[in-house]
């Protein structure tokens, strides 16, 4: 059972490194934040995972389903909605990130986390008050 403190969303590329055989490091800090804390992933995470592992790694589509299915019991999942994307609007608005970026940071938002692991965003910058975005590498 994981721990219950700090509630915290996991962006594609931090999930991309769970998999990694080229960078380990990167995978046993990754697979470090997915075990020993309450992680959040989204739809859209899920979508990007696929994406990248069929056609930049070139899993089959039938071990990348393994990984969806995987990922979706490791971390809860936050499912995406209207309301979502007309939050996304208001952050690229606001922050300047582009729209799927604003996705992640809306999905983290409304998921109840504080803090969004990500590689690619501003290492510590706080959205809305309420969400840090950190870099764990």
């Amino acid at each position: 059972m994981k721990p219950m403190s700090v509630r915290i969303f996991l962006d594609t590329n931090i999930l991309v490194y769970t998999y990694s055989v080229s960078e380990p490091e990167k995978k046993l800090k990754a697979q470090a934040l997915v075990n020993d804390n309450e992680t959040v992933v989204s739809t859209q995470v899920l979508q990007e995972l696929c994406n990248i592992i069929t056609r930049k790694f070139k899993v089959p589509f039938e071990q990348a389903s393994l990984a969806i299915l995987e990922c979706s019991q490791n971390n809860q999942l936050h499912v995406n909605t209207t309301t979502t994307i007309l939050t996304a609007c208001k952050i690229a608005s606001k922050y300047k990130y582009s729209f799927y970026d604003s996705m992640i940071i809306a999905s983290a938002l409304e998921s109840g986390a504080t803090i969004l692991f990500s590689e690619d965003l501003q290492h510590g910058q706080i959205i809305e008050q309420v969400l840090t975005i950190k870099n764990p590498f």
